[in-house]
């Protein structure tokens, strides 16, 4: 993050945390309504500027010439297909006109122009708590793209050309899917938030050189309490702080996103989706492209990957509790029954929120075991990946609602024939949990007696029924994150490794197909 663009001074910058940083803006930069992260906040640039060329009014009422509105935040995504298409996305803190896309093979010759969109996002203040917040996300829909290739690009509109001598500085690159299955890494966590160990785990995550990550939701925590209403502590503009942090990762590291309960941010739209929708653009390949953005599927290599939106069967945070109707669960088998019956396709991996089996303060979620559980035995899923409880833990293989077989560290599994492990990765950067009384953490360099785990499960009724939790297998306290090498071939296999955020593993295994 560039602390002195957001109008910290640099001496002062060196000695705060992102938290604190956070705090500083909040109450000195963003009462004056002027957070541009262009520079122009510390150097008086919007000063004066109305009836300049190049913007609409923005934040402060102020209009801001194009060029000294800096494009910061990108994140990129795939498309519906990883080898041609990507999503380019950014924001800029005043509404600019034309934005575009500049791309090409080379960071010296970016000569293909791609149009792109600004999704307007305005957030109502809130008397005595928040002023009213316009914030501008733009999108671009690169097509056409050739397989397995590295393309540099830049971002820009008028007033201001990525190709320019001055901004060159600013270009990054991407590389698309491969035509034929390839070995790949991809890396997963949720819980992400702003601060230093959100921070941190970026640095850990560039450090694997995935093909892409896998964001398993609570994505920003701008929406502080989570439970999907109005009452919420709400603050929009946090997200500039979590898009700034993010952008030396994401900015070259497709970021596959789904929905969390914190990103139900019930100021956009009946559902709270609406925020996430000007924010991200993901493969439109769900049931849903236009009004559920967290539920969609893609495949990169030999492994197919589907996100679910969680929120839709949660009984623990029922604020959209049966949202889609049942639509959601019967794409999801639909898209199941396809990934299975695809010549090439080794591997189903499938991420969402909420927790299907975890022993921390959230526990387990009885809504996604009753909807989607049957699924993922009856299509074999191979990994699933959740968030929602900021630790790391990680099943036997389970098989009908029990042990199919003991996977221990370094252990391996086949889900034909074992059942399918679970993951909690919500070790991303967010304020940690911990495990029940009395439970000991267990994992690579500190594997403790396995023992049955007392734990709960969220019921229909909002209650917690108890259970016994054999299956609980490694565990760890600490920030974290999942890297999984992906390997094709005669015996395909998926190498699931846990990292701490000091890079030491704490837990690996692997999935085989008939091994």
């Amino acid at each position: 993050m560039d602390t002195p663009d957001v109008g910290i001074p640099r001496a002062l910058a060196g000695r705060l945390s992102m938290a604190e940083q956070y705090e500083y803006l909040h109450t000195r930069v963003l009462p004056r309504r002027t957070l541009v992260t262009a520079g122009a906040v510390a150097g008086g640039l919007l000063t004066g500027c109305a009836g300049a060329s190049g913007g609409r009014p923005g934040p402060a009422g102020s209009r801001a010439p194009g060029w000294v509105v800096r494009p910061f935040g990108r994140h990129l995504a795939f498309g519906a297909d990883p080898r041609t298409r990507m999503r380019i996305s950014w924001q800029v803190p005043f509404a600019v006109r034309r934005p575009y896309v500049r791309l090409g093979l080379r960071p010296d010759d970016l000569g293909r122009r791609i149009a792109a969109e600004v999704r307007p996002l305005h957030t109502p203040g809130v008397p005595g708590v928040r002023p009213a917040l316009e914030q501008y996300y733009v999108h671009a829909a690169v097509d056409g793209l050739a397989p397995g290739t590295t393309y540099h690009y830049g971002v820009g509109h008028d007033g201001w050309d990525p190709a320019a001598a001055g901004h060159r500085a600013a270009i990054a690159s991407f590389r698309t899917a491969p035509a034929r299955p390839e070995r790949f890494v991809f890396t997963a966590f949720g819980d992400q938030g702003v601060g230093r160990a959100a921070s941190a785990n970026d640095g850990l995550l560039l450090r694997q050189k995935p093909a892409f990550h896998l964001h398993a939701g609570d994505i920003c925590y701008a929406d502080v309490n989570g439970t999907g209403q109005r009452t919420d502590g709400y603050d929009p503009a946090f997200w500039d702080l979590f898009l700034e942090q993010n952008e030396p990762v994401a900015r070259s590291v497709p970021w596959m996103v789904t929905t969390g309960n914190h990103d139900m941010e019930a100021w956009y739209s009946p559902d709270g989706y609406g925020g996430q929708l000007a924010r991200f653009s993901l493969p439109e390949t769900g049931f849903d492209p236009h009004g559920t953005p967290g539920a969609y599927a893609f495949v990169y290599g030999n492994a197919g990957f589907v996100a679910l939106d969680a929120n839709d069967v949660s009984y623990e945070i029922p604020a959209n509790l049966g949202r889609s109707g049942g639509r959601q669960t019967a794409w999801l088998d639909r898209t199941l029954r396809r990934l299975r019956a695809t010549d090439g396709i080794d591997f189903v991996v499938v991420f969402f929120h909420h927790c299907a089996y975890s022993t921390s303060r959230h526990a387990s979620d009885g809504g996604v075991r009753r909807e989607w559980l049957p699924l993922f035995a009856r299509h074999r899923v191979d990994l699933v990946i959740n968030g929602h409880n900021h630790v790391y833990e990680r099943t036997d293989a389970i098989s009908a609602g029990g042990v199919g077989r003991a996977v221990p560290v370094g252990g391996s599994t086949d889900p034909g024939r074992d059942g399918t492990v679970y993951v909690t990765a919500g070790g991303g950067g967010r304020d940690l949990y911990a495990f029940p009384p009395g439970v000991e953490d267990s994992h690579e360099g500190h594997v403790t007696r396995h023992e049955a785990v007392r734990s709960f499960v969220w019921t229909k009724d909002k209650d917690r029924l108890p259970e016994t939790a054999d299956w609980s297998r490694v565990r760890y306290t600490g920030f974290s994150l999942l890297a999984v090498e992906v390997r094709p071939g005669a015996s395909p296999r998926l190498v699931v490794s846990a990292l701490a955020q000091d890079g030491r593993r704490i837990d690996h295994f692997e999935v085989r197909r008939g091994g």
